[in-house]
């Protein structure tokens, strides 16, 4: 089920979710809060069958003192694939010790189990990532 009717949802779970990219390469590694396991993974924000995400809000702060670009993208498939990515925002520069909101509750984006978000940053270890989410079943 790729999109399920979020009208017959039964459960509703909210996270935060974050990751602070290691390389240059696009990053889909995000880790949140799980009330059963503790810290855990989930690849491009992607949730498991017959759920879907509704990404609340993707802020963005550089944790250097340097100017650093930034990519957020969803992409069409689960992996994330650059090749067909669609962009939030595209080689936006931050300030050194800024943050920039790519998005937020009044323009939420949802993600389903075919999908997937990744970021990627100019400069490693420069940028964090939180996200806020519901997961929708």
């Amino acid at each position: 089920m790729a999109n399920p009717n979020m009208a017959n949802s039964v459960f509703i779970y909210g996270s935060t979710a974050y990751v602070t990219p290691a390389t240059t390469a696009t990053n889909t590694a995000w880790q949140y809060a799980s009330t059963s396991s503790g810290t855990t993974g989930l690849t491009g924000l992607t949730p498991a069958s017959g759920s879907v995400n509704r990404i609340g809000s993707i802020v963005a702060t550089n944790i250097t003192p340097n100017t650093t670009n930034v990519i957020v993208g969803v992409s069409g498939s689960a992996p994330y694939a650059a090749a067909n990515a669609y962009f939030l925002a595209y080689q936006v520069s931050i300030p050194g010790n800024a943050s920039l909101i790519v998005t937020d509750k009044s323009v939420p984006v949802y993600i389903t189990e075919y999908q997937a978000l990744g970021v990627t940053t100019s400069v490693a270890n420069s940028v964090s990532f939180v996200v806020n989410l519901e997961t929708i079943t």
